[in-house]
């Protein structure tokens, strides 16, 4: 199986009383399908994985595999500090139907790179699932060197990384390991267009959320090779990325959910919704721009 393209980092909707919006899910997966969104992702960081309980979970995978009834992938967030816990939330999600695990390195423990090493291969090997690294140091505070994923991509099992450091050097390095059966996907939507046209497979969005028509011509360019269109796509989005980028990940994508009718804004703490104010008037700006576009596309 190859991951590719536009890919969603999907939001978990809540009901205004903290409780799974099960509704406000299937609208956003059908938000997604129709916009184009290539494969997603259910509890992942923008999901709130670790604010779900274990049955909350469950209910999401098995909705979202049903829903979308094998249109595209359904990758399941499985990634936890421990490597028994990660073992444990990838058995499930494979018994679940998921079609592969997003697999963060372990967070707040800081392992070596032997240790990384050691950690996706027992994953890869036990775990049921095609399995996609997933680096996100400012997450993690743990950084996954190339080197280490140039050693792990030979496992047959693990089939990508979702790379989310955006600087210069590490998309090239990424790049170069790029091969017909182990994909880069981008983990950053600010750069995201950069690194597929250096070689990346796609993005793993938080944009695509809020914009899934726009975000999948994004990569449709970028991965053509076509500059001017990569351009003109990125710059329609900037303006968006720019507003989520107004308080962590996942609070300002679900401030634009009521918006487009796909939930509410609601959190879990320790989040906290985002305040009226300035903020919310930039991605409201930003999001009203984008259906036009789409609607002209």
């Amino acid at each position: 199986m190859k991951i590719h393209g536009s890919v969603c980092a999907l939001v978990t909707p809540f009901t205004s009383d903290g409780a799974l919006d099960m509704a406000a899910f299937g609208r956003l997966l059908d938000f997604q399908i129709a916009g184009g969104t290539q494969a997603v992702v259910v509890a992942g960081s923008t999901g709130e994985a670790h604010m779900l309980e274990h049955d909350e979970y469950d209910r999401l995978l098995a909705f979202a595999v049903e829903h979308v009834a094998g249109r595209i992938p359904v990758i399941a967030g499985t990634g936890e500090a421990g490597t028994a816990k990660t073992l444990a939330a990838t058995r499930r999600a494979h018994a679940l139907g998921a079609d592969a695990a997003l697999v963060v390195a372990p967070y707040y423990v800081r392992p070596t790179q032997e240790g990384l090493r050691r950690h996706f291969l027992e994953v890869a090997e036990h775990g049921g699932l095609p399995v996609v690294l997933y680096n996100v140091p400012s997450r993690t505070s743990c950084d996954i060197a190339p080197d280490t994923t140039a050693t792990l991509r030979d496992h047959p099992m693990i089939i990508g990384i979702k790379e989310a450091r955006g600087d210069a050097e590490r998309i090239q390095r990424t790049a170069e390991l790029v091969r017909p059966d182990f994909v880069y996907l981008s983990g950053d939507d600010a750069s995201g267009a950069q690194a597929m046209l250096a070689g990346a497979a796609g993005v793993i969005s938080v944009v695509a959320n809020l914009a899934p028509r726009v975000f999948r011509a994004l990569c449709d360019a970028a991965t053509a090779g076509d500059r001017a269109a990569t351009a003109r796509c990125d710059a329609a989005l900037e303006p968006l990325v720019q507003a989520l980028n107004c308080a962590p990940n996942p609070i300002a994508v679900k401030a634009g959910l009521p918006d487009l009718g796909l939930g509410t804004a609601v959190p879990r703490l320790p989040l906290v919704e985002l305040e009226q104010g300035p903020a919310r008037e930039q991605l409201r700006k930003a999001l009203a721009t984008l259906a036009c576009l789409a609607d002209a596309a």
